[in-house]
């Protein structure tokens, strides 16, 4: 297979994969996958101490410890990148849930403002970064489309983000932009979120779900690494919830 034949792409090997929010989860995970597959590093995470925990496991070419949140950080970033990369997996970001009875406007803003912001922020300052045939790839959530007392912040930024990256993919052609939508992952982030519940949830997810099984970062990072290397996926918002939103509740 060669990168010029339709719906193929490449693997990975050689390639350079930016990955922001490697320090845990989903972006370690991914982080892991492409380093299997031969390709490059540059590993971006807001906990120094993690980073460096994942930059001794995979050796990569570059870290840099930062909040994605910190937009002249941000575009400082993509600015310094010492050349061209092939690949941007963002993952950074956190679901924000509060019932309107306890919510404080100024917080709600800015959770929505900074999901959002970021999105917009890593595509912005990027676009001069990413070859020809790369990938902006975003990871959102599937939860929030089901309304729900503490989910409007989360139901508004899981509507709002598939039409952005659908417009990205036109205005940054011809690199491909896409969205993964998980739904419950078994990661840290997710048993810090349910704390002592994540064991019932867990358990709950394999007697109910189609699958049998909860969803985990590796099913995820081997979505993630598909969708970089096919080459005709571009605009769109892949699911990944292990049959989640097939059940009723």
């Amino acid at each position: 297979m060669t990168g010029s034949e339709p719906g193929h792409g490449h693997g990975l090997a050689d390639r350079t994969v930016v990955v922001i929010g490697a320090g845990a989860g989903i972006g370690l995970e991914t982080a892991r996958q492409v380093r299997a597959d031969g390709g490059r590093l540059v590993l971006v995470g807001r906990n120094p101490e993690r980073l460096r925990q994942a930059a001794l496991e995979l050796d990569p070419v570059a870290t840099a410890a930062f909040d994605a949140t910190d937009t002249d950080r941000l575009r400082q970033f993509f600015q310094d990148l010492p050349g061209p990369v092939d690949h941007v997996l963002v993952t950074a970001g956190s679901p924000y849930y509060m019932p309107l009875e306890s919510m404080d406007l100024a917080d709600a803003r800015r959770a929505f403002d900074e999901r959002l912001g970021v999105t917009l922020g890593v595509a912005l300052y990027s676009r001069d970064k990413i070859r020809a045939g790369g990938t902006l790839l975003f990871i959102g959530g599937t939860g929030g489309r089901r309304p729900g007392v503490g989910l409007a912040i989360a139901s508004a930024a899981t509507a709002a983000l598939p039409a952005l990256v659908a417009n990205l993919a036109l205005e940054m052609a011809p690199v491909r932009v896409n969205l993964i939508a998980a739904g419950f992952v078994d990661t840290p982030l997710s048993a810090s979120l349910l704390g002592d519940q994540v064991d019932a949830r867990r358990e709950e997810l394999r007697t109910r779900l189609p699958i049998r099984r909860v969803v985990g970062p590796a099913d995820v990072a081997a979505l993630a690494v598909h969708i970089m290397c096919n080459d005709a996926l571009t605009g769109a918002t892949y699911d990944i919830d292990g049959g989640q939103q097939l059940l009723s509740h």
